[in-house]
Parts: C-alpha cells; sequence; structure tokens
C-alpha cells in the first residue's frame, strides 16, 4: 500500500488539533507528518500514531518532502502558502474561505460532488461549515425530488469563530450568573443567554456574507437553479451547528420515501422518534462524525415542501473531517501523484 506525506498548517489551533485526531483514526497511509504553525509555535509537540512530531515554522521549502497538505490556518495564511505548497509538489486542500469561490478551484464534499476531484490544479477548497452539513443532507433528497428552493436558518456554536469566542461565552456566562455586566470582544453583543443573527459582515444587500457563501456554495457543488434563502445566528452553544430546512421539491414525495433515502444516505444519521423525544442535538452530535437529521414532516403551506432539523459537529464534518476525507477519497481515486 502506498503511504503519504502529509504536512498540518496550523496545527495547533482548534480544527488543526481535530485534524491530527482524525488523520490518526483514519485509514489513510501516513508514512509522515509534518505539523506546520506560526514562528512562536516552533519546537512544540505534537502527537500521532504513537510518535512525537515537533512543528515547524509554516514557510517556502516546508512542502518540498510532502505528498498532502491539509491547511487550517485562515484565508490570509492561505493566499501566501497554498500557492507555495502547489508550486513544491503538495496537494493542498485547504479549510478557509480563501480559495473556495475561485473558478477552477474544486469546493468538495465527498458524499455530495467527489468527481469534481478529478478536475484539481494541486488546489481544493473545503466548503464552510453550515454549508457541508446542510448540502450533505440535501444531496439525496435532490437526486430523488429535485430541490427548486431552500429556506435554511443557522443557529451556529461559537466554536466556529475559534478559541477567543469560546472563553467569551464562559467568561459572560459567569458574569452574567455572578449579576455582573456582560463584556462583549469577540462579538458585537452579548452572547451568553442571547442569540446573535449577524454571522460576519453585512454586505450591501442586507445579508451577511456567512448567508451569501450558503447560497453561493451550494450552486457551486449542488445546482446553481436552486434558489436558497439563508438566515444566520450565533447561538450560546459552544460546539455543534444546527439548522432548520425548509425545501420545495419539484416532484410530489412521501415522508416515508424520504426516511428510506435517508437510511441508506452516505453519512447521514435519522434520529426521529417522536413518541421518545428523539431529535437531532448539538450535545449528542459532538465528537460524532455523522450529519443527524430528524423532525422530518411535511410542509402543508406549499406543493412539495419538507421540513427538517439538520446539526452537526462544526469542527468536525464543518471542517476538519471533511477535509481528511476529501483526503481518502482523493488516494481512493488515485489523483495524488507525485
Amino acid at each position: 500500500m502506498k503511504s503519504y506525506r502529509v504536512a498540518i498548517v496550523g496545527a495547533l489551533g482548534a480544527v488543526g488539533q481535530q485534524m491530527v485526531k482524525i488523520l490518526e483514526r483514519s485509514s489513510l497511509a501516513v508514512s509522515s507528518l509534518k505539523p506546520l504553525d506560526i514562528a512562536q509555535n516552533e519546537g512544540k509537540q505534537v502527537s500521532f500514531r504513537n510518535k512525537m512530531w515537533t512543528v515547524e515554522t509554516s514557510g517556502k521549502g516546508k512542502f518540498l518532502d510532502i505528498d498532502i497538505a491539509l491547511f487550517s490556518a485562515g484565508a490570509d495564511a492561505s493566499a501566501i502558502l497554498a500557492p507555495i505548497a502547489v508550486s513544491e509538489g503538495a496537494v493542498v486542500i485547504d479549510n478557509s474561505s480563501q480559495w473556495r469561490m475561485t473558478e477552477g478551484i474544486p469546493l468538495v464534499i465527498p458524499e455530495v460532488n467527489p468527481e469534481a476531484l478529478r478536475a484539481h490544479k494541486g488546489l481544493i477548497a473545503n466548503p464552510n461549515c453550515s454549508t457541508i452539513q446542510m448540502l450533505v443532507a440535501l444531496k439525496p433528497l435532490h437526486d430523488a425530488f429535485k430541490i427548486k428552493r431552500v429556506v435554511v436558518s443557522t443557529y451556529q456554536a461559537v466554536s466556529g469563530s475559534g478559541a477567543a469566542a469560546i472563553r467569551e461565552l464562559r467568561e459572560q456566562t459567569q458574569m452574567v450568573l455572578d449579576g455582573k455586566e456582560a463584556v462583549a470582544k469577540v462579538y458585537p453583543h452579548q452572547i451568553a443567554f442571547n442569540a446573535l443573527p449577524q454571522i460576519d459582515v453585512f454586505l450591501e444587500n442586507g445579508y451577511t456574507k456567512e448567508e451569501m457563501k450558503m447560497v453561493h456554495e451550494t450552486h457551486k457543488m449542488l445546482d446553481p437553479n436552486i434558489l436558497v434563502s439563508p438566515t444566520a445566528v450565533r447561538i450560546p452553544v459552544f460546539r455543534g451547528h444546527s439548522e432548520s430546512i425548509n425545501l420545495e421539491f419539484e416532484k410530489p414525495f412521501e415522508i416515508e420515501q424520504v426516511f428510506e433515502i435517508y437510511q441508506k444516505a452516505p453519512g447521514i444519521q435519522i434520529v426521529d422518534d417522536l413518541e421518545k423525544l428523539a431529535y437531532p442535538m448539538a450535545i449528542d452530535a459532538e465528537d460524532r462524525y455523522e450529519v443527524f437529521v430528524g423532525r422530518l414532516r411535511r410542509d402543508p403551506s406549499i406543493a412539495n415542501g419538507l421540513n427538517l432539523w439538520v446539526v452537526s459537529d462544526n469542527l468536525l464534518k464543518g471542517a476538519a473531517l471533511n477535509t481528511v476525507q476529501i483526503a481518502e477519497k482523493m488516494v481512493e481515486m488515485n489523483l495524488i501523484t507525485r
């Protein structure tokens, strides 16, 4: 079996650490791991498959002996480092927003559009977390009934904003419980015991950048003809994004068909037992690979309408897991050569 030399850029970040853990559990044959990060972290150690690997500073010359480079260092770093890595012979799978909508660069979810990988030129983009879990849930239904319109409202965990946001929620919660005024630094308003209908900056059309990502990425990966109406909300949950999704199909369907489709769909776990009050919840999705679907019910207000509730771990399938799965799929398709 062929083995691969893998680098992780941003290895000590929240997503980078998850990449290391997922890669360790992966079936991917890894002959060497090169953890890369900022200069301040050089010399630190990363444990991987019963061996310690020393963190090096990311930069030119670091990818000459690398087959696969998994990036989670942010858009600015990726804009500089990803072209360097590709020029030095590595296949880059980037988790940032830098390359997602760049023409000619595949944007991929393995359960949705793996064939797009065949057109890669050394660089593949990993989609936005909220888009990933939505499209994993939508793809098998689109194949069966053809989706005309999606109305989605997301309820996103603070871990999507990084470690500072996690600390802010924890600190604000304690402040409020102690009867003190919460101090907001990461978010424009208090996040503890609150819901913020803003994720990222507002654009000229009144939508946020996060919301428009879901529109553009759905069009690039699934179908440019699907109408998408998104609202993205940040809630005081540490980990796990939840989404309320309303679908309008072109073709008629039965609820029983939806259940049958999801029982066979890759990456999907149905949690839908109303008698037992069983439905997907963020606390149950943490550290799980699946995208969970439930609350499946017909929308009586429109023809061929369906409502569902979708939950996933935003640090795993929404980020690190999908990145590693892209690498696994490329190996399976024999698309990594050097």
